[in-house]
């Protein structure tokens, strides 16, 4: 498993780190044991001196009654006194040195009885009469008791020396041994710093070189990616004709070959598509205008059969003949919304500043009855578009409320909010209403909610008002429910959005 750098870095600094704490310990463990070997030494030395002392404090109360005997000397006695006193006194601190050391404290119990026993019998011969027979019967009599104590006293120092020769060589290990560990454990944390060091600046160049090369390749995407987004910006503008050169064999470019191939299939397909709209429009614009004549016509014989055969005419036949008239407008007014739909975005259009509150007055005045009324809650914007266009929106959608309400007056309403690049207008009526499932079906072409025998209506109205708005790359929607009015709310820019006319077919 490979690690990343950071932690690499953390690794080798832990290591680093334990290597000085394990080196600290070994330090502190080394000096604490030097100092406990030094003072053990020096505590050997002190009973190795207690020793001597009350040894020679044995050597000082055998020479005080001694010397008592053999010079009849009574300033001796008082040298007994205070040699004994010594002598109690220094076995004491003697037997407070070697409480750590059971088998010392053995021979110290032993070499108690054999002092009190002594002392005893040395204390017995200062009662007697001084002379030198009595100094040589003490001598004889106390010689052996005094080589006893002298080899207990002996043993006592035997055990010490081997403890101080022990000790010695303890305090003198860790004294030889504390600076090695010191130095070895500074010269492997030395080394494993130096390795780690070693270690971050080739990890510090290889990422610096593989953020060059990453560089490098992004710089690379970048520059196929705007050029992968210019063929895309070049399609949104209708250029379906632009290629992309990308011969690598990575996402990117089989996402370019992809592209070449959909561009390709599109200019294809928006060629053949235009090709059969302009078919269509061929056919609507000269089917259109070749209907109008023989309707004339018809409506010309209506009105001869009216006026030279009035008075023959029957009423059921007058109803026929009235019928037939109104269907022969509905038919003219299809074939003149029609027309209308086919010229949507082939017209050049005139730009100029509209007041939209004068403009909806002018409809009003056009298509509003006076039983109806048209408000205007706070002032219309102006703005600079074709006049005609907007006027036609307006014109349909006011149109078609007074149209289809179901009262014989009502209340529109014409209202505005201005948006961050749109202006979003509202007309709204108090009729009927729209039920849900009916908001979007209102927008296809020769759709109508009403009996055509109750109103008369081509069904083209809002589709004419939808086409004219999605060509100013607006929106239009619906809000309405059943017996509550409706709402048409449609979007128009701000800034005008100029199309060029298309070419219109011969003959129109």
């Amino acid at each position: 498993m490979r690690l990343n750098l950071n932690t690499k870095i953390l690794l080798g600094f832990g290591i680093a780190l334990g290597v000085l704490l394990l080196t600290t310990f070994v330090a502190y463990y080394s000096n604490q044991r030097l100092a406990y070997y030094t003072q053990q030494v020096q505590h050997t030395y002190q009973v190795l001196q207690a020793t001597s002392d009350l040894r020679t404090n044995v050597r000082d109360a055998q020479g005080s009654v001694r010397n008592y005997l053999l010079l009849n000397d009574t300033t001796y006695l008082p040298q007994f006194e205070v040699a004994e006193q010594d002598l109690s006194r220094q076995y004491t601190i003697l037997r407070d040195l070697t409480r750590d050391n059971p088998r010392q404290q053995q021979r110290l119990d032993t070499l108690r009885r054999a002092l009190d026993a002594d002392t005893r019998d040395l204390r017995m011969w200062t009662d007697r009469s001084a002379s030198a027979p009595t100094a040589r019967d003490m001598i004889r009599r106390n010689q052996e008791r005094l080589e006893y104590i002298r080899a207990l006293i002996g043993r006592i120092k035997y055990s010490e020396d081997n403890l101080l020769a022990e000790r010695d060589r303890n305090q003198e290990f860790y004294a030889q041994t504390t600076p090695i560990a010191l130095v070895i454990s500074a010269i492997l944390a030395f080394l494993i710093v130096g390795w780690l060091l070693s270690r971050i600046r080739q990890e510090l160049a290889a990422n610096a070189a593989l953020q060059q090369e990453l560089q490098q390749v992004n710089d690379e995407v970048a520059r196929r990616i705007s050029i992968i987004e210019h063929l895309a910006e070049q399609v949104v503008l209708g250029d379906y004709s632009v290629k992309i050169k990308d011969e690598e064999r990575d996402n990117l470019g089989r996402l370019a070959g992809s592209l070449n191939r959909m561009t390709r299939q599109l200019s294809e397909t928006f060629g053949a598509l235009e090709n059969r709209n302009q078919e269509l429009d061929q056919f609507a614009y000269v089917a259109s205008h070749d209907l109008k004549a023989p309707l004339r016509g018809v409506m010309t014989v209506v009105k001869w059969i009216e006026d030279e055969l009035s008075g023959e005419l029957s009423e059921k036949m007058r109803q026929y003949l009235d019928m037939m008239k109104g269907r022969l407008v509905r038919l003219e007014d299809l074939i003149n919304g029609l027309l209308a739909y086919a010229r949507i975005g082939r017209t050049e259009q005139k730009l100029e500043p509209v007041d939209v509150s004068e403009l909806v007055d002018e409809v009003t005045d056009m298509v509003v009855p006076p039983d109806f009324q048209v408000r205007i809650p706070q002032p219309l914007p102006i703005l600079v578009a074709d006049r005609l266009s907007l006027q036609q929106v307006f014109t349909n959608l006011i149109g078609n409320a007074v149209k289809y309400h179901h009262k014989g007056g009502g209340t529109l309403t014409v209202s505005c909010q201005e948006l961050k690049k749109h202006y979003e207008f509202t007309v709204a009526d108090d009729g009927p209403g729209i039920a849900p499932e009916y908001h979007q079906k209102i927008f296809l072409m020769f759709q109508t909610l009403r009996d055509r025998h109750t109103a008369e209506s081509t069904g083209i109205g809002l589709s004419i008002v939808k086409k004219i708005i999605d060509e100013q790359k607006g929106s239009i929607r619906v809000e309405s429910a059943a017996g509550q009015g409706a709402a048409f709310i449609f979007t128009w820019p701000k800034q005008a959005l100029p199309t060029s006319p298309e070419p219109a077919p011969a003959g129109t």
